[in-house]
């Protein structure tokens, strides 16, 4: 059994992923067209592929263990900021404020969304922790890139589903859902793909600088499990 120990990152990654969660399930209310192009994403594709940069980052350095715990920090702050838009929608306006109609319409959708997103989530980012734990530990440590990417091709495929299907099902027409759910996962994956150099550099950086390179061998990997090991 491993000791619990402090380390001078973790709460700052912690806080990024959280925010990362929650802007991202506002913004991917929009579906939206990239300039130019005949590609429809939704506007969290924007940011959540950072969610799973750092979740890579955070296996790999700190281990499953930590990373599970700050996934369920990032589900707990979603099901927080849900509940608060809920009762925003839900209470009378005061005299003289005009914009309920548009505040309910777009906010109003949030919770259905961050249930979509928590359902797609849990799928993508468990099996994106859990490749990548079990990568490392086959790989003994090498070729980061492969289980960078390797470990988000299966994650987001599973992710870019769910999350489309649940959020936006019956709202949006079966075409654009589709349209959406490729080009969400393309987008994805290639931004996982782009950012390794960038990846290298963090995760090298934090090993030095928190004298941690976790091996996965003995870890449970219940997802449901808070333990630190």
């Amino acid at each position: 059994m491993q000791k619990s120990r402090s380390y001078h990152y973790l709460d700052i990654i912690t806080t990024i992923f959280v925010v990362v969660m929650i802007v991202s399930n506002v913004c991917a209310i929009k579906a939206l067209r990239i300039p130019g192009t005949t590609i429809d994403i939704d506007g969290g594709t924007l940011l959540f592929p950072l969610s799973y940069i750092f979740g890579d980052v955070l296996v790999e350095v700190y281990g499953y263990a930590k990373s599970r715990r700050v996934i369920w920090m990032g589900f707990g702050a979603c099901i927080v900021a849900a509940l608060s838009f809920s009762l925003a929608v839900a209470l009378p306006a005061a005299p003289g404020w005009n914009l309920q109609e548009p505040f309910a319409l777009i906010l109003g959708q949030a919770p259905r969304i961050v249930l979509g997103s928590l359902t797609a989530f849990f799928v993508g980012e468990f099996v994106n922790s859990y490749i990548m734990a079990k990568m490392k530990v086959r790989m003994n440590g090498k070729r980061l890139w492969m289980r960078t990417i390797g470990s988000t091709v299966v994650g987001q495929a599973f992710d870019s589903m769910l999350f489309t299907v649940l959020a936006f099902g019956g709202l949006w027409p079966w075409s654009t859902i589709l349209s959406v759910i490729m080009w969400n996962y393309v987008v994805k994956v290639a931004i996982e793909a782009l950012a390794t150099p960038l990846t290298y550099l963090v995760i090298n950086h934090l090993k030095n600088a928190e004298s941690e390179d976790h091996y996965d061998r003995y870890t449970d990997f219940n997802p449901f499990s808070l333990a630190e090991n």
